[in-house]
């Protein structure tokens, strides 16, 4: 798998990409789990839209997805002045360098959103972020994306209670963090709050981080443009919100901020995933 997975890194991206295109027609003109759930999470999160809306964007949605993952192993296997190059405009940087500028710590929120891979290349350059990383379970694609990681300055940490310590160490110190907290928590990791209309599980790692540290929280996304080749960064300041005490209260705004960057662009999110697999009530979605 690794060698197969360098050698595909090796074909342009355009090449890449028409194979996306072609996987995603298959899986939408098939009975496929993955357009299933990405019809389910669809009509959850979105039911005032039309039978033909619907329709519109879970075809965009599929091919969004596959164009992702390509990019994503085209990414990790070239390096990261190939990403940076990639890049088009970046909005709104000036909150991140203002948000390094004054020691406090930086919390970056990225969903599972556009092409979130390409983002490591350029936060690098202006910071040595503390990232978490759980070695994939296959190891061949664990080798290929350790590889990638370790040619960026980032301090790579556990996925678990170390390398938590390790970033609240970080985040005091006034380093930056890099999570992802979009996908659903284990149990004791998690609490009741309401995601795209769904009371679903959500992670509370950002908001325990956030009010101990009291440190900066923005929101980053990288976003694919219209003609595939080029991708713009949008660097937002989210809610102080987060920060607050009362868990609850600082899940609920967290899930709301992921919530205005997704709708900005809902097709190039992840809705594949079964996030909403642990509803308030043991409701499950996906139960056939």
């Amino acid at each position: 798998m690794y060698f197969i997975l360098k050698l595909l890194a090796l074909l342009p991206l355009r090449i890449l990409q028409n194979f996306a295109f072609f996987l995603a027609w298959l899986l939408y003109i098939s009975n496929s789990s993955f357009k299933r759930i990405t019809c389910i999470n669809l009509k959850l999160a979105y039911p005032e839209l039309t039978i033909v809306q619907r329709s519109n964007l879970i075809h965009d949605s599929i091919r969004s997805q596959c164009l992702s993952y390509v990019e994503c192993i085209k990414c990790w296997g070239m390096s990261p002045q190939y990403s940076l190059k990639l890049l088009n405009k970046i909005h709104g940087a000036n909150y991140l360098t203002e948000a390094l500028t004054n020691q406090k710590g930086v919390i970056v929120v990225v969903p599972h959103f556009g092409s979130w891979e390409l983002l490591n290349a350029w936060l690098c350059t202006h910071t040595q972020p503390m990232i978490m990383y759980k070695p994939n379970k296959i190891k061949g694609i664990n080798r290929y994306i350790l590889e990638s990681r370790q040619k960026t300055n980032a301090i790579l940490v556990p996925a678990d209670e170390t390398g938590v310590r390790s970033i609240f160490k970080y985040l005091k110190q006034g380093g930056l963090t890099v999570i992802l907290p979009d996908h659903l928590p284990k149990s004791s990791g998690g609490i009741y709050a309401h995601f795209f209309q769904q009371n679903t599980l959500s992670a509370t790692i950002v908001s325990k981080l956030a009010h101990k540290t009291q440190c900066n929280v923005v929101g980053l996304s990288c976003t694919r443009n219209p003609d595939t080749s080029s991708f713009d960064i949008q660097c937002i300041p989210l809610s102080t919100e987060i920060l607050s005490k009362e868990l609850q209260k600082s899940v609920e705004c967290l899930n709301q901020e992921m919530e205005l960057m997704i709708t900005k662009m809902p097709e190039q999110y992840i809705w594949s995933y079964k996030r909403f697999r642990n509803c308030y009530g043991n409701v499950n979605p996906y139960r056939v």
